[in-house]
């Protein structure tokens, strides 16, 4: 039996796909790809307006949690005012997805939280957000969001649930994000930093909970460390069984 992953899925709004007139759901390939690789199997959940009880009634019957890609979190989660270079901003996905993380945390659910999901996940956890990196004088190229992916080492911290699951110290990560963590969150621990000093890699201090601030599944078919991560999470989920 597979691992059943519950993944949280992107609204697309009406007429966004030419042969889509209406709105849709939308998650890229390449997560589910990798959790397939993985043997998990996924499940697409809407993102809706949902309390935290709902979450962890929803969450339940799921064994893990993937939290994706996307556009910046509602910066006023954070007590901030929008920078002009934020885009894609959806503070009802915002909160589905928070809803979703804090609730995989008291459910003790095995979650990988990637890019846009690091930052959820730091947010729920009363983390806050540099909300503009891309350019700033003492930092190298972190990639811009859906034009140009940079690769650049990633130093992780031995011993690690990151690290183990990717089976190195030092990783290759795709990355394509224009917001970094800055406050961190209750409970989260940095455990992976690029070569200036940004936190790219993030653990809960309970149970297997861990984003990465770069795209693994862009990589994970070729890089078996990337693929590490999605391995590690259907491995977690499906301890239960």
């Amino acid at each position: 039996m597979r691992a059943l992953i519950a993944v949280a899925g992107q609204h697309v709004p009406p007429g966004r796909m030419r042969s889509r007139p209406e709105d849709s759901m939308a998650v890229p390939a390449n997560y589910v790809r990798a959790l397939h690789r993985a043997g998990g199997q996924e499940a697409v959940l809407f993102p809706e307006w949902i309390e935290l009880d709902e979450a962890r009634r929803r969450l339940a019957r799921f064994d893990g949690v993937l939290l994706i890609g996307g556009g910046d979190v509602d910066p006023s989660y954070y007590g901030e005012e929008p920078h002009p270079e934020c885009y894609g901003v959806n503070p009802e996905a915002d909160a589905f997805e928070m809803a979703l993380a804090r609730a995989a945390v008291d459910l003790g659910k095995p979650m990988l939280a990637i890019c846009r999901g690091i930052q959820v996940l730091n947010v729920a956890f009363g983390g806050s957000l540099d909300q503009h990196i891309t350019g700033r004088e003492g930092l190298i190229g972190h990639g811009i969001p859906g034009v140009a992916p940079q690769m650049h080492p990633v130093r992780l911290e031995p011993g690690s649930r990151v690290a183990k699951a990717m089976g190195v110290d030092e990783a290759s990560g795709s990355s394509s994000h224009h917001q970094a963590l800055a406050r961190l969150g209750e409970g989260l621990e940095p455990v992976g930093w690029s070569s200036d000093g940004l936190v790219e890699a993030l653990e809960h201090d309970e149970g297997w909970v861990v984003g990465v601030e770069w795209h693994p599944e862009l990589t994970a078919a070729e890089d078996s460390a990337q693929q590490g991560l999605f391995d590690a999470l259907v491995e977690q989920a499906s301890e239960g069984f």
